[in-house]
Parts: structure tokens; sequence; C-alpha cells
């Protein structure tokens, strides 16, 4: 598998800032948003449940109504995509159940060879008082971690984005009828030549102070 130059990768990542301004007339192309999407699937989660939605939004009359409610940020609008990152609300038998079905159909092993791991799933997710949300917004977190990596990766520029008022996303979007949760959204393009935060320099603490080392 060819792997890319350490020095390649940081140079990438530190091109990646939160873009606040974006060429509207640039779109991103179908088989690059489609690596995008597949970068999120590819996300790691808590046993590999993916307690997870991406809601794709390219509506524009859908998007202007987002906007209003995420405090008419232009990038909800001007971005060529936009993603609403949400959460599962709550876990259920039902979602152990489908996953491991999933495991059995792909890996072509029988649902009694997972009765353990089930199992465990189970114990996790049928908890007393488990918070259910709270478990699946951090997995969601994870998912646009990646998402953003495989965009500066791509020359895709990206904006993570928690300013928005999350219940009226999931009023606009119909989520919570979907037992979803908007927790996050990115929006992604290609920066507009006159975006001013394009050129300052990225502004980050040494290693010595963020890394220990035991």
């Amino acid at each position: 598998m060819e792997t890319i130059a350490p020095a390649r990768l940081i140079e990438t990542l530190s091109r990646r800032y939160a873009t606040k301004q974006f060429d509207a007339a640039r779109k991103i192309p179908g088989d690059v948003w489609s690596t995008l999407e597949q970068a999120a699937i590819l996300a790691p989660s808590s046993y590999g449940l993916q307690p997870w939605t991406f809601v794709v939004v390219t509506d524009s009359a859908v998007r202007e109504k987002l906007r209003a409610v995420s405090w008419n940020q232009p990038q909800i609008t001007d971005a060529s995509h936009l993603v609403v990152f949400c959460a599962k609300s709550n876990l259920v038998r039902a979602d152990v159940d489908r996953y491991i079905d999933r495991i059995a159909r792909v890996r072509g092993v029988s649902r009694d060879a997972l009765a353990g791991f089930r199992d465990m799933m189970l114990g996790t997710v049928e908890a007393p008082g488990a918070d259910h949300l709270h478990w699946n917004q951090r997995q969601v977190y994870i998912a646009l971690g990646f998402f953003l990596s495989a965009a500066a990766m791509l020359g895709v520029d990206a904006c993570p984005m928690e300013g928005f008022d999350a219940a009226r996303y999931n009023e606009i979007l119909g989520l919570s009828s979907q037992g979803l949760s908007a927790t996050v959204l990115a929006a992604a393009g290609y920066r507009s030549a006159g975006d001013p935060s394009a050129s300052m320099k990225k502004v980050r603490f040494d290693a010595s102070d963020v890394i220990k080392r035991v």
C-alpha cells in the first residue's frame, strides 16, 4: 500500500484551516465527494456500532433555512456541500442485532459465532442509566475528524461548525422523528481568494507543551 511521506502529511494538515469564506461558484467533483463520504463511513466507533447518520444537504432552499438558525454564517450556503453529523438519540437491542447481522454477512460467519460479542455490546447498551446520546455524540466527533483530515488530503477546504441551533436543525430536517440529533456540522468546498483567514499563520502550542511522555 502506498503511503504519504511524513513531511507531506504535515504540509497538508498545516494548509488546512477552518474556512470562513468559500468560493460559492466552485463545486466539489462527484468522485471527490464520494471519497469524502466513504472516509466518514470508515471512521472508527466504539464496538464498531457506528451510531450516526451523515445528512448531506444540497437543497439551496433548505440551506437558507439552516443558515438562519446558524447565526447567519455564510459557510452554510456558500460551501459546495454541507454535512450535518447526527448522533443516534438512543441505542437498543435492535441496533446491536442489525450490526451483528452485518458482520455475519460481510465476514461470512454465523450469528452463533458472534454471540459473545453481541452479549458484550448488549451489556453496554442496556446498562441501567446509560446515556446513549452523549456517548454517540462522542463517536460522531471521531467521524468529523476523519472527514476533515480526508478533505485536507484531497485538497478540499472545510469548516467544522458548532454555532447552530441543534433543536431547529432537528426540526427543519425532521431528525427527531428518525431518532437522530444534529451534533456538529462540516461545510466543505474551496476557499475564496478573499478569505483573510487563509493567509493567517496557524497557531498551535509547541509539542513540548501538549505531549507528555511516560
